[in-house]
């Protein structure tokens, strides 16, 4: 018995995927639910703490989970032989699994490109890591913060997509 066979590799990359989309979306969530609300309630002096180390932290596994999540679906995908009916929405095949599963990675694809390109360019202004005056550091803030409100709300249909294409078709 081998393995290490082609299922085996396949099973793997599904896992390492979900524990990237859990790692991603856990941080979001934390983000959105908990850091961003509590900041008002934190003393001034307290502060530098979550800005100087662990927002930092943070945002580097959260950026890095977002690409891990989006390569290893794609590997999945290709790997699993619908990575163009997906990418297609289903459309070029009339698979629901694969509308699904397309639907959901488009979604994903979206929170990347977010988290990447206006999420973490305007969080390296707001945590002083890019120098910015605080006009900019104010306007860096708020965009980043209504970017990662886009993706919180994104995450919902993206992970009933990606959950229902693995268990409802």
């Amino acid at each position: 018995m081998d393995y290490f066979d082609y299922g085996w590799w396949t099973f793997l990359f599904r896992w390492l995927h979900v524990i990237s989309g859990v790692m991603w979306v856990g941080l979001l969530w934390y983000f959105n639910f908990v850091q961003t609300p509590s900041m008002p309630n934190i003393p001034e002096d307290q502060r530098p703490a979550i800005t100087g180390h662990i927002a930092p932290r943070a945002l580097f596994w959260f950026r890095w989970a977002a690409l891990s999540t989006v390569v290893t679906g794609l590997i999945v995908a290709y790997m699993n032989g619908y990575i163009l009916e997906a990418a297609t929405l289903g459309l070029i095949d009339g698979v629901a699994k694969h509308a699904a599963i397309g639907f959901g990675g488009w979604l994903g694809l979206i929170m990347a490109f977010n988290v990447w390109f206006i999420i973490w360019p305007n969080q390296q202004k707001v945590l002083g890591l890019v120098e910015a005056d605080p006009a900019a550091k104010a306007s860096a803030a708020r965009t980043a913060a209504l970017t990662s409100r886009a993706n919180t709300m994104l995450s919902i249909p993206m992970l009933y997509a990606m959950v229902s294409a693995q268990n409802l078709y």
